[in-house]
């Protein structure tokens, strides 16, 4: 696995990556974005699901854990899971999240509360230093490594 790095010095930015990363994603691709409170992984999912076509802005699944969008809603089926809540990660076999991946996405907001992630997942990083812009850091697994849209 390979390291990218891309500041995201405003919330415009941030959501032109989730905008981006949406002309690569493909049926069996998960997105785990990890990052502080407040760091803008939703915003960045936001961004993505945008990009796929959804015309209303995505609620945050922080309640709900799981909000699925289906076609014409987005241009393919995508999952969108928060599981910020989740106390034990045996909880997220009752999700069925691999279900998902049979056509369509996922896009996971704090995934380490899985405590395990699928070997080709993108892996995103967005974290907020004292000073400077945001970073999004990304783990390229094989599978990106051609899709990756930024130089």
């Amino acid at each position: 696995m390979s390291e990218r790095a891309l500041d995201l010095p405003d919330a415009a930015a941030t959501d032109a990556a989730g905008r981006a990363l949406a002309g690569a994603l493909r049926p069996g691709d998960v997105i785990a974005l990890t990052g502080d409170l407040g760091a803008g992984k939703t915003s960045l999912a936001r961004g993505l699901l945008s990009a796929l076509g959804l015309a209303e802005e995505a609620p945050s699944p922080s309640y709900a854990l799981v909000i699925p969008y289906d076609p014409p809603q987005t241009r393919l089926p995508v999952w969108h899971v928060d599981l910020y809540r989740l106390d034990d990660p045996e909880e997220a076999e009752e999700l069925g999240l691999d279900d998902a991946l049979i056509d369509g996405a996922l896009i996971i907001e704090w995934p380490e509360r899985l405590g395990w992630l699928w070997p080709e997942s993108l892996r995103l990083h967005i974290s907020v230093p004292d000073a400077g812009p945001r970073r999004l850091t990304a783990t390229l697994p094989p599978s990106w490594k051609e899709r990756w849209p930024f130089p």
